[in-house]
């Protein structure tokens, strides 16, 4: 397969804004469990968990830690870094473990384990993708070291985009299983949720014209190339 193929493109495009989507809900969904971990006999059936209070802290400090290092890799993978994939691997396998871990847990303790299910089925997809991204004849267009930097850039930015848009509507798509007596406990860190969410969308908007822009800018420079020679 061509790295310049629309399938490589397009198949590079998807895994750049899923690492992406996985580590900004993985971090997201770290931060969320702060309630529950500080203040467990303050929301409903979390009260079961105060006993394990300190392994609910552990699970905020590992969600947010792995959301970064997700991040990270998609950082790296849009660069075309040597070590990209492999750091998502990594990522994504160390986010499931301790996902599924968090799940048992919950389930065990007060019966319930949403909302990190979500999180956690997430990561297995991703992981899924990014497996069969290995696949020899995938592998072949869709190497991420080798491909085209303008067009990482443009699936970068609309993954900041969307993360945007899920910082914004994170309190209204949780809502469901944060809810109990009537409020939304997933509406919170209001202050900072509005002020990042804009910010990334702004970001993501930015980097696609700019890619949109420099990529234009180089098909000029090489016809111009061409009508000198």
């Amino acid at each position: 397969m061509s790295h310049n193929s629309f399938f490589a493109k397009t198949l590079r495009f998807i895994g750049i804004v899923l690492m992406a989507l996985t580590g900004g809900f993985t971090l997201l969904g770290g931060v969320g469990t702060t309630c529950a971990a500080l203040f467990p006999t303050k929301f409903g059936s979390m009260t079961a968990l105060a006993s394990f209070q300190w392994l609910y802290i552990l699970f905020v400090i590992a969600g947010v830690a792995i959301g970064v290092w997700g991040i990270w890799a998609t950082v790296k993978l849009v660069k075309g870094a040597s070590d990209a994939y492999t750091m998502c691997l990594q990522a994504l396998t160390v986010g499931a473990v301790v996902g599924f871990f968090h799940i048992y847990m919950s389930r065990m303790l007060r019966g319930n384990s949403m909302p990190v299910d979500a999180v956690v089925y997430t990561t297995v997809l991703t992981l899924v993708v990014f497996l069969l991204f290995r696949i020899p004849f995938i592998w072949s267009g869709v190497d991420f070291e080798k491909s085209d930097r303008h067009d990482n850039r443009m699936a970068g930015g609309a993954a900041t985009s969307l993360l945007g848009i899920m910082t914004l509507t994170i309190q209204y798509t949780m809502a469901g299983t944060h809810t109990w007596n009537g409020i939304n406990y997933a509406d919170a860190f209001n202050a900072a949720m509005t002020f990042v969410g804009p910010l990334l969308i702004l970001g993501g908007a930015g980097v696609l014209i700019g890619a949109e822009k420099i990529k234009e800018m180089a098909a000029s420079l090489r016809v111009q190339r061409r009508g000198v020679s």
